[in-house]
């Protein structure tokens, strides 16, 4: 079994607040196996040749992403045709929409590889993706979880299902997720949820087909909600009863269900949340570019309602997740007091591998201590004002930066040391997409140009 020291770290954890200067982790496999200082590591494992010297920098978790989309790497930089959309629904037509109708199994594995280089310069070392390729529905969730383990990471994976692209793919998506769901244990580091799109995209009868093929994998989805009014009125207008109810009636919520956005939900909805245990996950920059409001994440918290913190697709550099928070809620409310440091640290640091550790049961993610997964980054962060447990969260808001992280290792697994990556060949994979690319675009336009 491969094992390696890692001497003179600053050990930093979230829960409780931890840090610690000259530490040394002896890694075995893919676990932390002991934690001491140097000399003493070093004297009980006299046989361990490979010793990496961490130099003073930071060694923290790995971050996580509670909800991103791999799918949607190539629209970096892409134009909408016609008017600017108005709102978010145009958004979806005019630019989702015919975006995950232009890909192939190809663009879907290649969009995957460039979002994984991004994760692991960032030290996201754990993703929840949920993924839509409406041509290429066959085989994709296969098509990612090769690439995420090629590239060492750790992610979980589902299909979205859809009414929007008719009767025969909203029924390929949801073979996709059960397909998946059957081979998944197959990936050492990849496990599998079951994808919903969103309730305005989803009749009765299509949320009650995806039950029942789910009951047998324990339940559990992955959807979005109410991350604009449109989401709300669709469901009343259909069921007269608001989203997050209509769920609940159709047993979509739960302990093992995870709703992305939640930014028009109401009182009633949050009880909901509450009450059947289901995670929510918060993406303010997403929100801010999508102009759809800020989620009441200090109200959720303070109801006890799991918040997590993702991405929806942009930049898999979570600290820039955690300044969006910090900031969004404070210019909405015009609250200096919203979104506290220590509140963002809960969701993104506590809240985040809870949600990761529920896919990898007997597994303890999100934290540097002996039997925990060596999911770990270091950070080359040298404060000229202290640095302590209380104030640690405010040191990530306003010290840490991207260009930082000098190293990620996920499972034990060292995928990048002293900024260069070690499972990916980033430009032979920028080389392939800049290739790829044009064509994506081009089928984009036809697609998008007939929506106008």
């Amino acid at each position: 079994m491969h094992e390696y020291l890692i001497v003179n770290a600053t050990l930093v954890n979230w829960s409780p607040c931890q840090i610690e200067a000259d530490r040394a982790v002896m890694v075995r496999g893919d676990r932390i196996a002991e934690i001491g200082s140097a000399a003493d590591l070093r004297a009980r494992h006299p046989d361990v040749r490979e010793v990496h010297d961490a130099k003073g920098k930071l060694l923290l978790p790995g971050n996580i992403c509670a909800h991103t989309h791999f799918y949607g790497a190539f629209a970096r930089g892409m134009a909408i045709p016609g008017a600017p959309a108005k709102d978010f629904p145009e958004i979806l037509r005019k630019l989702w929409w015919p975006l995950d109708k232009s890909l192939t199994l190809d663009d879907v594995r290649l969009s995957a590889q460039v979002c994984l280089v991004d994760a692991i310069k960032h030290g996201t070392t754990t993703l929840i993706d949920h993924h839509a390729s409406p041509n290429a529905i066959d085989g994709s969730l296969s098509a990612i979880a090769d690439v995420v383990s090629d590239a060492g990471l750790r992610a979980v994976l589902c299909y979205e299902v859809t009414d929007r692209d008719g009767e025969e793919k909203a029924q390929a998506g949801i073979a996709e997720n059960v397909r998946f769901l059957r081979v998944t244990d197959a990936y050492p580091t990849v496990r599998a949820t079951f994808g919903l799109h969103a309730s305005l995209t989803l009749s009765d009868e299509t949320l009650r087909a995806c039950v029942a093929a789910n009951s047998a994998f324990g339940g559990g989805f992955h959807i979005h909600v109410a991350e604009h009014e449109a989401d709300e009125y669709d469901s009343l207008q259909r069921s007269g009863l608001r989203t997050m109810q209509r769920l609940y009636k159709e047993n979509i919520l739960g302990a093992r269900t995870i709703v992305a956005h939640g930014v028009h939900i109401d009182d009633a909805e949050m009880a909901l949340l509450y009450n059947t245990n289901t995670w929510l996950t918060h993406q303010p920059r997403s929100n801010m570019n999508n102009a759809v409001g800020a989620a009441q994440i200090d109200k959720m918290l303070g109801l006890g309602i799991k918040v997590c913190l993702g991405n929806d697709g942009f930049s898999n550099d979570m600290w820039s997740e955690w300044k969006a928070a910090y900031l969004l809620h404070k210019v909405t409310s015009r609250d200096p007091r919203a979104a506290n440091g220590e509140h963002i640290a809960r969701i993104a640091g506590d809240h985040n591998a809870r949600l990761a550790e529920m896919f990898f049961p007997g597994t303890q993610i999100g934290k540097i201590a002996a039997g925990a997964v060596a999911d770990l980054i270091l950070v080359d962060y040298h404060p000229f004002t202290p640095l302590t447990e209380g104030n640690l969260p405010w040191h990530v808001l306003f010290g840490f930066e991207s260009s930082m992280l000098s190293a990620t290792i996920v499972a034990g697994r060292v995928l990048m040391w002293d900024r260069q990556l070690t499972t990916l060949d980033e430009a032979a994979i920028a080389a392939d997409a800049r290739s790829k690319v044009p064509a994506v675009w081009e089928r984009y336009q036809q697609f998008a140009t007939s929506v106008q």
